[in-house]
């Protein structure tokens, strides 16, 4: 029975509790550097990193945007987009599954009911996991008994082999919209390892095949009914913080590549100062979005994904600028095979494939010819 109550074993160890925004930085970059170290081998053989998700979870760094009103931290957004920064210049793959998972409990923090969240921000700090994804065309969501009987399959979604619950978006009928908090653990829901990505090759995406399965009424929340909901502009935000963290690694391995560096200072200063202006970009878009969360109308929602959508744009051009410049700029002594430095390139190339970048340049046309700022 899917429900929120149905608390599963875990093997992993209690989570810690970080206590304070400083200790979650430092946290941060103490498991990046450790994640740093086998990342490239990780890609190369495609090897998931089961084991660095459960680090992140015991540190409690899973946890730091739980409100304080169900014993949390609730870190800023600005801190938080850096955070999911550091963690994917030392693994984008990691990093990515972070950025789901702080994504769905952005969602359960503002649509779910409240026993919902208690149940579940509960198991956040105990260390659970969560991953968003989406029912495909052609689910069946029935009406039965207290909840649903449910039929169907997800898109593919980064994470999934990770996470202990999945938030799947559905149609419930007539034609409501709502998110199912879905035990993974349970054994009507078959989880199939079917990425195939040339980049971010080892960011748990899979697809979930549920059914049938009941889903009791206390595992369903309505869906964001805004435009511009939070969820969706911490998702852009948080998108952004792993191409910086990968135009960071690239930078990084560019450091350590080139020769004489005197040579190309002028270039090497344009890729420093994208790098240090989409990290500014997102810091903005951070306390946009912070005075949204707290001041829920229809301008500082509009004003805050308008921020989002840029940092994210910004920041999937500067991942791109950051992993070709360590070619053209280092030269043979990056092109080795065994380097693997075009896992760079791969990871920025293809997690901006998820960006809707023409979706978002048309709406901040018409965000900005309507707000008359500039």
């Amino acid at each position: 029975m899917g429900t929120v109550s149905q608390f599963h074993d875990s093997l992993r160890p209690p989570a810690h509790r970080i206590e304070s925004e400083e200790e979650a930085i430092s946290t941060a970059r103490d498991l990046a550097a450790t994640f740093r170290r086998q990342a490239s081998e990780r890609d190369i053989n495609r090897i998931l990193p089961h084991a660095e998700l459960d680090a992140l979870s015991t540190s409690g760094l899973t946890a730091i945007t739980v409100p304080p009103d169900y014993q949390g931290l609730d870190v800023s957004n600005a801190l938080l987009a850096e955070i999911v920064a550091i963690i994917a210049a030392g693994d984008a793959s990691i990093g990515e599954a972070l950025e789901n998972h702080f994504c769905v409990l952005e969602t359960l923090r503002t649509q779910a009911a409240e026993d919902i969240k208690a149940s579940l921000f509960a198991r956040v700090l105990e260390g659970d996991r969560f991953a968003a994804a989406t029912f495909i065309d052609g689910t069946e969501l029935t009406a039965e008994g207290p909840g649903y009987r449910l039929s169907g399959r997800t898109r593919q979604a980064p994470g999934i082999l990770f996470a202990d619950w999945i938030a799947a978006a559905a149609t419930a009928p007539p034609s409501r919209p709502v998110t199912l908090y879905l035990a993974r653990g349970d054994e009507s829901i078959q989880v199939v390892d079917d990425w195939d990505g040339f980049g971010q090759r080892t960011n748990g995406s899979a697809t979930a095949i549920v059914g049938p399965f009941h889903v009791n009424a206390d595992a369903i929340a309505p869906a964001p009914s805004l435009e511009y909901s939070t969820g969706i502009s911490l998702g852009l935000l948080l998108k952004a913080g792993v191409s910086l963290g990968i135009a960071r690694a690239a930078w990084t391995d560019l450091m350590t590549a080139i020769g004489d560096r005197t040579a190309v200072f002028a270039r090497l200063g344009e890729h420093a100062i994208r790098i240090e202006t989409t990290a500014a970009a997102l810091e903005r878009a951070g306390r946009k979005l912070d005075i949204a969360q707290v001041n829920s109308v229809g301008a500082t929602m509009a004003d805050a994904h308008f921020s989002a959508s840029a940092a994210a744009i910004l920041a999937a051009e500067t991942a791109l600028g950051a992993a070709n410049a360590l070619f053209e700029l280092a030269g043979e002594t990056s092109a080795g095979i065994g380097l693997n430095l075009d896992r760079h390139w791969r990871n920025a190339r293809i997690h901006a494939l998820s960006l809707p970048r023409d979706r978002l340049m048309h709406a901040a046309g018409e965000y900005m010819s309507k707000s008359g700022a500039a």
